[in-house]
């Protein structure tokens, strides 16, 4: 599997490491991650978890191999409204946003700004720009695709495949008003 890369919340009780490389590295211009971003900026404290752009940075990793080291029990959840499909988890400790969750999925989608600065995988790709505001401009420097691509969709399903198609359950968190 490789190397393990270990990432933190801002103040750094919360730790975890990830084993080898991330299924994909990806900036989300999608509404739901706009709007849940904007919400978590709300909290007292709370890194910025959005570019200059407006998009929102992810590392994906398989949940196979995804370790909590300390501070599982700073987290808490939120969804943008009760019947949503995914799940967004901060370390309460200090705010900051850690992962999201789809529901079923076999994967997490970790905020970048976990990683230390200077070592996160740099994006291969945008995702979802369709979602933009009228007359938002991205820069050209890697991919801006409209929706999710079929290179995207089938490095999640070679992720799957690879796990046997198994979707570990994570552990409960506690749950956040945001």
């Amino acid at each position: 599997m490789g190397e393990t890369t270990r990432i933190a919340c801002k103040c750094g009780q919360t730790r975890l490491e990830v084993e080898g490389k991330p299924i994909k590295s990806v900036e989300c211009c999608c509404t739901s991650c706009r709007e849940a971003a904007v919400r978590m900026q709300r909290l007292e404290g709370a890194p910025r978890t959005v570019t200059d752009h407006g998009t929102t940075p992810f590392v994906m990793y398989r949940k196979d191999r995804v370790r909590f080291l300390a501070g599982a029990d700073t987290l808490a959840g939120f969804r943008l409204s009760p019947e949503a499909s995914s799940r967004r988890v901060i370390a309460t400790c200090c705010n900051t946003p850690v992962y999201l969750e789809f529901k079923g999925g076999h994967w997490l989608s970790f905020y970048s700004g976990l990683w230390p600065a200077g070592t996160k995988p740099a994006p291969t790709m945008r995702t979802m720009t369709s979602d933009l505001p009228e007359g938002s401009t991205l820069p050209d420097d890697i991919p801006n695709a409209k929706k999710h691509s079929l290179g995207f969709f089938a490095k999640l399903f070679g992720a799957w495949v690879a796990m046997g198609f198994r979707s570990p359950k994570m552990s409960n968190t506690g749950e956040i008003n945001v």
